[in-house]
């Protein structure tokens, strides 16, 4: 197993990983990318719990996510099922469990202000948080997305589902845009990848 997470993670995380893996007796699954989230947590009929995170992220974004699931994991366990799967009693987890991984050996100088930002008050997904997500995305191999602050107003731009859009107004943190097809407008965060069309 050691082997398998220092192709995803950080090498100065593999062994304290792989100690909360054990603890926890989690089934890590790594799969192949879904757009809609990076990763997910499931109790398993037998008792035992399983943790799914996309192949496709960087070695920061991985770990992020992966002690993110870790997180709900414990909060469950520590103050029962009714608790809100993001609220209060996850982000203490979620903060205490990623407190050891946020030194200089484990993220880049670069990264690490930013995750420590992040912690303060850690969000239901990496992706809310646009600067975090931005200093991320410095470590993901080039491809030809774009995200949408970086899109000119009136542009138009294809999400993953083929979906085409043109980019409208900034409503206070996010971005208007309207469905070609359908002329319905949606609201879209400003670091939503997206392929840039014209």
């Amino acid at each position: 197993m050691k082997e398998v997470l220092a192709r995803y993670i950080p090498e100065r995380a593999v062994d304290k990983v792989f100690d909360l893996i054990v603890k926890y007796n989690v089934h890590l699954k790594i799969v192949n990318e879904r757009v809609t989230r990076h990763g997910d947590y499931r109790k398993m009929p037998n008792g035992s719990h399983q943790i799914t995170v996309n192949a496709s992220l960087n070695s920061y974004r991985f770990l992020i996510t992966l002690i993110h699931e870790v997180a709900h994991l414990v909060a469950f366990q520590e103050f029962g099922n009714y608790i809100k799967p993001h609220g209060k009693e996850w982000k203490h987890v979620f903060q205490q469990l990623m407190l050891p991984y946020i030194r200089p050996e484990v993220f880049p100088s670069k990264l690490l202000p930013v995750i420590a930002n992040h912690f303060k008050n850690p969000r239901a997904s990496s992706d809310t948080d646009e600067k975090l997500s931005f200093a991320l995305k410095q470590y993901d191999p080039e491809n030809d997305k774009n995200y949408i602050f970086e899109i000119p107003f009136g542009s138009t731009f294809r999400l993953y589902n083929g979906k085409i859009f043109k980019r409208g107004h900034k409503k206070v943190k996010r971005y208007e845009c309207v469905e070609v097809s359908t002329g319905r407008v949606y609201l879209f965060n400003p670091n939503a990848e997206v392929e840039l069309l014209h």
